[in-house]
């Protein structure tokens, strides 16, 4: 049995507070390091190398020196390797050197297209990092190279394609990706598959090669950003039909690759090199895209204007960045998040859709809470946000429950792995609804939701004010699930648009908000008695601001006892004006305020670029005893929970924010992580802990306020008055 890799010492004394521009080295868990552009480049690679490759950073060295070879009639010299990566438990001299990663500052690319080079196209900085694996020794047989844009995997190989001992000079190949970390013994020649066992993507590496792929589409292309969105997600349902075909039918993984497609090369008519991409991986993704089609005909997920129209170099370059994950057995918080940034670049609406940033939605699922057999909605699903998040509460409460995921080896964690998305899936065929006035983020969603459950959902392309009387498309689809109607939802959480700019003006939909919300509509014009001041109907409205419109159908579409959770402009719920005044009493008629949440500008303007201040508002719809008896004896007096959150984690540009302390020096926290890696060919449960700066993020401690607030208060609510 091996040696468990060692975890940070106990007792040790905390390192000292950071500075502005400091970080500590994830390496050694302890020094404190300048964070320079190369550095921040550094860290990720370093905490991917642990988690994604399973090396253990006992093993890693920073700016190893590694002493090059005297040109002729020159000196030798020295230069750094960004880390050094040694052979298990073993003393860190050349002769156990295995591998070596040069770390690159991340390139200013401004708003011009980033073109992603090819090896082909990076000559001298895959020929540094050769040279210096040479100089490195013979037993150092695996480099990478990366400047956070560009990633370039290589191996130095011993013996020519006919077999024989290379002699003299050293030999180079492209990899797809790196082996882990004790895997000395794999064969390059082989496809991409032999390098992933368990390869569960590591978070940033696949945002890392979600990116890259996008980028090769719009840069190498020529697409505009929007179509390579799409091109790219062609090839990304392809991967995870694929994954599907593989495990519940055991065929042959058809979305491989081998090395030997890597080096496919023509030139061009200047005399150069570029990669000329494989005819025969590129032809088995337009297989699988055909197939993909016609398994999701019934779903209506695409039409005949789905086509996948990368050219050979595109989809190898592609399937050379996915080929070696497992998606199916990535966290679906890793996917979720990959999938997030490439929306949020490239499918901004125009009709007052502001996406909901990540912590935001964390916040409102958790304070809901839904459980497995309750109905969740967004009649307003954008690309799907508050749906991705309650598949991931209801996962992490599994977990939980099962002991957070402390498994004895690898084949057990990817049965529950396996077993959690069955699971989900079946939640998401039953449970889990959006719509959406865009048929491309309604599209966008169901892709998402795809991508974590192997299901499509249920996402539908329907105007949810006009709803069950929509003209489009998805309206007859949504009303083939009772569990959907007005009045039937459990829980709903939506972000709807805002904006007197985009008002509702439609006849139609304004007067079946009047005759569903009776007198206290807000489908009215209000305005006030001169001698008393109180509200007076003032007729019906003409128009309409869709955020209140959406108040209404949000409290008539759940059931009594239904929770929401909705984002709203500060405005509706503080404006002295008549017909705001209309909306919070219809909302106080209607339903028992749960809470409210204040958050601050930097919260959206971040994200959406939009600079306005927001509420998360959380109710519960009384039921028609409740009411009767607020009729009858009076409106009751009842605990509310109330917050004001000042920081969210990151400041207006997203840059992150950090914990200080009084004297403005950086706070730290101590995390700690357990997972199983296998060291020196036997598997290894591993504890790791390292020390981080603490985020400045008042919501999740929102979140617990509420539920120690929620426990204490239990007794004062009315709607447990029966209990």
């Amino acid at each position: 049995m091996p040696e468990v890799p060692r975890e940070q010492s106990e007792g040790a004394s905390p390192p000292r507070a950071l500075g502005d521009d400091e970080t500590i080295d994830y390496i050694t868990g302890k020094d404190i390091l300048k964070l320079t552009e190369a550095e921040k480049v550094r860290q990720h690679i370093a905490r991917v190398l642990v988690h994604q490759y399973g090396i253990n950073p006992d093993d890693m060295k920073r700016d190893y020196v590694v002493e090059l070879p005297a040109p002729e009639g020159g000196r030798k010299s020295r230069k750094k390797v960004s880390i050094a990566i040694f052979a298990p438990n073993q003393p860190k001299k050349p002769e156990h050197l295995r591998r070596i990663v040069i770390t690159k500052p991340r390139p200013r690319t401004g708003r011009t297209v980033t073109k992603i080079r090819t090896h082909e196209q990076a000559t001298a900085d895959i020929d540094e990092l050769q040279s210096l694996m040479s100089a490195a020794g013979p037993a150092c047989h695996l480099g990478l190279w990366t400047d956070d844009i560009d990633l370039y995997f290589v191996e130095r190989i011993e013996r020519d394609d006919e077999g024989r001992k290379v002699r003299f000079e050293d030999r180079f190949r492209p990899l797809p990706n790196w082996p882990r970390g004790d895997d000395s013994a794999f064969d390059a020649t082989g496809d991409a598959s032999s390098l992933k066992e368990i390869r569960r993507a590591d978070k940033y590496m696949l945002r890392f090669a979600f990116r890259r792929c996008h980028n090769y589409i719009h840069g190498n292309e020529g697409l505009p950003k929007d179509a390579a969105f799409w091109q790219f997600l062609y090839v990304l349902f392809a991967k995870i039909y694929d994954e599907r075909q593989v495990r519940e039918h055991g065929q042959d993984s058809r979305f491989r690759i081998e090395v030997a497609d890597l080096e496919r090369t023509e030139t061009t008519a200047s005399g150069g090199k570029r990669r000329a991409g494989s005819p025969e991986v590129a032809g088995r993704v337009r297989e699988l895209f055909k197939e993909v089609k016609e398994f999701y005909k019934e779903q209506k997920l695409f039409d005949h204007r789905d086509e996948l129209t990368l050219t050979d170099p595109a989809l190898t370059f592609i399937v050379g960045e996915l080929a070696p994950y497992d998606l199916g057995s990535t966290d679906i918080d890793a996917k979720g998040v990959a999938y997030q940034e490439l929306v949020g670049d490239n499918l901004r609406g125009d009709r007052g859709q502001y996406f909901t940033p990540n912590e935001a939605v964390k916040l409102v699922v958790d304070i809901l809470d839904p459980q497995e057999h309750e109905t969740v909605f967004d009649p307003c699903c954008g690309t799907g946000g508050f749906l991705r998040e309650t598949l991931n509460h209801l996962l992490r409460k599994w977990q939980e429950e099962e002991g957070n995921g402390t498994f004895t080896n690898a084949q057990e964690l990817a049965k529950k792995m396996a077993d959690h998305r069955r699971r989900l899936a079946a939640y998401a065929d039953k449970h889990l609804f959006g719509a959406d006035f865009d048929p491309f983020l309604r599209r966008a969603t169901v892709m998402s939701l795809m991508t974590l459950t192997d299901t499509a959902g249920h996402a539908f392309h329907m105007d949810s004010l006009a709803f069950p009387d929509s003209h489009l498309q998805g309206n007859d689809e949504a009303m083939r699930f009772p569990q959907i109607g007005l009045g039937k939802v459990h829980v709903l959480m939506t972000n709807p648009p805002f904006g007197s700019d985009i008002p509702v003006s439609e006849d139609m939909i304004l007067t079946k908000f009047r005759k569903r919300g009776g007198d206290l509509s807000v489908a009215f014009s209000w305005t006030r008695d001169k001698d008393t001041g109180e509200l007076v109907k003032a007729g019906p409205a003409t128009a309409v601001s869709p955020e209140q419109l959406f108040v209404q159908r949000a409290i008539e579409w759940v059931e009594p006892g239904g929770r929401i959770g909705i984002v709203l402009p500060n405005g509706i719920l503080s404006n002295p004006g008549p017909s705001d005044e209309a909306v919070r009493r219809y909302i106080l008629d209607q339903c028992w305020i749960l809470g409210s949440v204040e958050l601050p500008v930097e919260t959206f303007i971040a994200e959406a670029n939009v600079n306005i201040l927001t509420t998360l508002l959380f109710l519960r719809r009384k039921t028609e005893q409740e009411r009767r008896e607020e009729i009858e004896f009076g409106a009751a007096d009842y605990p509310v929970f109330m917050a004001v959150a000042e920081k969210v984690g990151i400041d207006r540009r997203g840059n992150k924010v950090f914990v200080r302390t009084p004297d403005g020096e950086i706070v730290t926290e101590e995390k700690t992580e357990h997972e199983i890696l296998r060291v020196g060919g036997a598997e290894v449960k591993r504890q790791i802990s390292r020390r981080e700066p603490m985020v400045d993020n008042d919501l999740p401690k929102i979140a617990e306020a509420y539920h120690k607030f929620k426990e204490r208060h239990a007794r004062e609510f009315p709607w447990n008055a029966g209990a």
